[in-house]
C-alpha cells in the first residue's frame, strides 16, 4: 500500500510520456506528407500549391505543440503535475525514444510543449532536454521496403554519363526531360571543365541523397563525388522548361554555391527525411563550415534548429568573455539591437514607443515577421529565430546596452538573480549593414553593393513584397557579398500598394514645397521620389544610374504588380545566370521560347 502513490505516479508520468510522443510523431507524420506532396505539385507544376503548402507546414508545428498541451491539461491536469512525475515523464520519454528514428526532433517537441506548460524556474536537465539524451549518431531505416537515406553509384562500371542518368531516372518523376542525354552530357562537360578527366581512384562513387529537394519553382538533387580522399559536393535544380517538360538547369559543384542554396535568406525546403539526423550529416560533409542548426532549419526543421541554435549560444556563453553591446549603425526607430562580437548573430528586441512618423504596434510588427518567415524569401530577406524567456548572464551585457534596453524595452526585460531575463527576442544572422558598406568601400565595394541592393529590391517586388523603408541601412551584406533585407516593420504585399507617378506641380509653390502637394494614400508608392535618399553620394548615384535607374519608374513597378495579379510567378535562380546549361552551352540549346521571352526580366542572385 505505501507503494501504491508511486506506482500510481509512474504509470501517469509514463502516460503523459506516451502522449507527449504520439503528439510528436502526428507531426513528424504531416511533416513527411507534406514533403511528399510536395513531389506531385512539382510535377503538375503548380506552383502556388507548392507555395500554399511551404506556408501551412511552418504553421503545423506549432499547431501541434498547442494540441499536446490542451490534451495534457484535459487528460492530466498537466499544470498541477509535480516536479518528481515531471522527472519521471522525462525519464519514461527517454525510454520511448531508445529506437526512435527521429529522437532528436522528438526531443524538442517535448520542450516545446513542457514550456507551455511549465513555469520557466523548470527549464533546466531535470525537465527538459537542455542536451540530447538520445544519440543520433548511425540512425538508419532498417525497414525491408525502406529507402536508404543516400543511394551509392559506381561510374566505373557503366561510365559516368550512363550512371548520372540513372541517378535522375531513379527519382521516377512523371514528366517527361525534353533531353535528358543533353543535359546530362552538360553536367559531364562541366565536371571535367571543372576538375579535369577523373584520374579514377578504387573508391570513386557518387552518393546522392535519396529524396529531392523542393523549394519555389525547382526541385534539387544533392549529392557528393568522392575520389580517393577527394569530396566533391554537387547539386543539379530540375526545372520545367516548358508545361509537363523537364531539363535540368545546372549542375552546382562549388562548396560557396551549396551555402548560398542553403542559406539563413532562403525559405526553407520541402524534403522528405525518414532519418533526419542522416540527412543533416551528409549534408555536412558536403558544407563543414555550416552548422547543424542552420542546416536543420534550411530542411524545414526549424523548431530543431532553434533548440540547436540556443544550445550553441549557452556553449559559446561558457567559452568567451566579451560583452554584448549595442549594435553599431544607424539605430532604428522600432527595433533595439544588440550583438556579441565574438558570435555572428543579432539580438532584436521591438521597442515600447515608436516616435512619429511611424505609427505601428507590437502586435502589428510581429505579424509583418510572421509574415516574412512563410514567405518565399528568396534569397533575400534573412530569417528570423524568435525567443521567449531568454535569460542573460548580467555580467556580459555593457552597461550602455543594458541602459539602452531599461529605456527602451522596459515592458521586455526582467531581473532574476545574476540574470536578465527577456521575454521576447528575434535572433538573425550578423550582417554588415549596407550603408556602412558603401560608406566605407572603395569604388567597386559600391558598384558591387550598388548592383546587389538593386537586384534584391527588384526580386522582392517580384515575390510580391514592397520593402516599405528602403533606404540602405535596412540592408545588409552576407559574408557571400549578397545583399539581403532585414527590416520588416513597413513591409506589404505589392499587390496592396497603389504606384503612382508624381503628378506636375500645379504652379511655383508647388515646385518649392517640402510637403507633398498631391492626397497620399496610406497605400501609395512613389517610385520617382526614391532618389531623393539614395542617390546622395556620388558615388553611389554614378553606380546606381549605370544598373538600376529603372527603379524610379513607376512602369517597372506597375509591371511586376500586374504580372503577380494574374497569378503569375516568376522563375528565381539561387546561382547566377552563366551557369545555367541553356546560357552556358548554348550550342546545344533551341532558341528562347515565345513564353519565356514574354516574362518579367527576372533578376538572378
Amino acid at each position: 500500500m505505501n507503494h501504491f502513490p508511486k506506482l500510481l505516479s509512474s504509470q501517469i508520468g509514463f502516460d503523459v510520456a506516451q502522449t507527449m510522443l504520439e503528439g510528436f510523431d502526428r507531426h513528424y507524420r504531416i511533416f513527411r506528407d507534406a514533403a511528399i506532396h510536395a513531389k506531385a505539385l512539382f510535377e503538375a507544376g503548380d506552383w502556388h500549391g507548392l507555395q500554399k503548402l511551404a506556408r501551412d507546414r511552418i504553421a503545423s508545428y506549432d499547431d501541434r505543440v498547442q494540441e499536446c498541451v490542451h490534451l495534457l491539461e484535459d487528460e492530466y491536469d498537466a499544470e498541477n503535475i509535480d516536479s518528481e512525475v515531471w522527472q519521471q515523464i522525462k525519464l519514461h520519454y527517454i525510454g520511448l525514444l531508445t529506437t526512435h528514428r527521429q529522437p532528436e526532433c522528438a526531443e524538442t517537441f517535448f520542450n516545446s510543449v513542457s514550456c507551455k506548460i511549465l513555469h520557466r524556474s523548470y527549464f533546466n536537465n531535470d525537465f527538459v532536454f537542455v542536451r540530447p539524451a538520445i544519440s543520433t549518431e548511425y540512425i538508419e531505416n532498417d525497414e525491408p521496403a525502406a529507402k536508404p537515406t543516400y543511394r551509392a553509384y559506381y561510374p566505373g562500371t557503366d561510365g559516368l554519363a550512363a550512371t548520372l542518368e540513372r541517378v535522375v531516372t531513379n527519382f521516377q518523376l512523371d514528366p517527361p526531360f525534353e533531353d535528358l542525354t543533353r543535359d546530362v552530357a552538360c553536367v559531364v562537360q562541366s565536371i571535367r571543365e571543372a576538375f579535369g578527366v577523373f584520374d579514377e581512384a578504387p573508391n570513386f562513387q557518387i552518393h546522392v541523397l535519396s529524396s529531392l529537394f523542393y523549394r519555389n519553382k525547382a526541385a534539387y538533387i544533392v549529392g557528393r563525388i568522392i575520389n580517393g580522399d577527394a569530396l566533391l559536393p554537387f547539386a543539379v535544380p530540375l526545372r520545367h522548361v516548358k508545361p509537363g517538360v523537364l531539363a535540368l538547369d545546372t549542375v552546382l559543384l562549388k562548396r560557396e554555391q551549396l551555402l548560398i542554396i542553403f542559406s539563413f535568406s532562403h525559405s526553407y525546403f520541402l524534403v522528405d527525411m525518414e532519418v533526419p539526423s542522416a540527412y543533416v550529416e551528409f549534408l555536412r560533409t558536403v558544407m563543414p563550415a555550416k552548422p547543424k542548426a542552420e542546416i536543420y532549419t534550411s530542411v524545414g526543421l526549424q523548431k530543431q534548429g532553434k533548440n540547436l541554435f540556443y544550445r550553441d549560444l549557452l556553449h559559446h556563453l561558457k567559452h568567451s568573455s566579451d560583452r554584448f553591446i549595442v549594435a553599431p549603425g544607424i539605430k532604428g526607430l522600432v527595433m533595439l539591437v544588440f550583438t556579441l562580437p565574438s558570435f555572428p548573430y543579432v539580438f532584436k528586441l521591438i521597442k515600447d514607443n515608436f516616435p512619429p512618423p511611424k505609427e505601428t504596434t507590437r502586435a502589428q510588427i510581429q505579424q509583418k515577421y510572421l509574415l516574412v518567415k512563410r514567405h518565399d524569401r528568396l534569397g533575400r530577406m534573412a530569417d528570423t529565430l524568435e525567443y521567449s524567456s531568454v535569460a542573460l548572464p548580467l555580467a556580459r551585457l555593457d552597461e550602455t546596452l543594458l541602459r539602452e534596453l531599461e529605456k527602451e524595452v522596459p515592458s521586455l526585460i526582467e531581473y532574476d538573480g545574476e540574470n536578465l531575463v527577456i521575454r521576447h527576442m528575434y535572433i538573425e544572422r550578423r550582417m554588415i549593414p549596407l550603408n556602412l558598406f558603401l560608406q566605407n568601400g572603395n569604388d567597386d565595394d559600391i558598384e558591387h553593393g550598388i548592383k546587389e541592393y538593386g537586384n534584391a529590391v527588384k526580386e522582392l517586388i517580384q515575390a510580391n513584397i514592397f520593402p516599405g523603408d528602403m533606404l540602405y541601412k535596412n540592408f545588409g551584406v552576407t559574408r557571400h557579398g549578397r545583399v539581403v533585407f532585414y527590416d520588416y516593420d513597413e513591409i506589404e504585399y505589392l499587390t496592396d500598394c497603389n504606384v503612382r507617378a508624381v503628378p506636375a506641380p500645379r504652379n511655383e509653390e508647388d515646385e518649392m514645397s517640402d510637403e507633398p502637394w498631391y492626397p497620399v494614400g496610406p497605400h501609395d508608392i512613389f517610385p520617382e521620389t526614391y532618389g531623393t535618399f539614395l542617390l546622395g553620394d556620388p558615388r553611389v548615384r554614378r553606380s546606381f544610374m549605370r544598373h538600376h535607374a529603372d527603379l524610379f519608374e513607376p512602369e517597372l513597378w506597375q509591371r511586376y504588380k500586374d504580372f503577380l495579379l494574374k497569378g503569375e510567378l516568376p522563375d528565381f535562380f539561387p546561382y547566377d545566370q552563366s551557369v545555367r546549361f541553356c546560357v552556358r552551352y548554348p550550342e546545344r540549346f533551341a532558341e528562347t521560347t515565345d513564353a519565356e521571352a514574354n516574362e518579367p526580366n527576372v533578376r538572378v542572385a
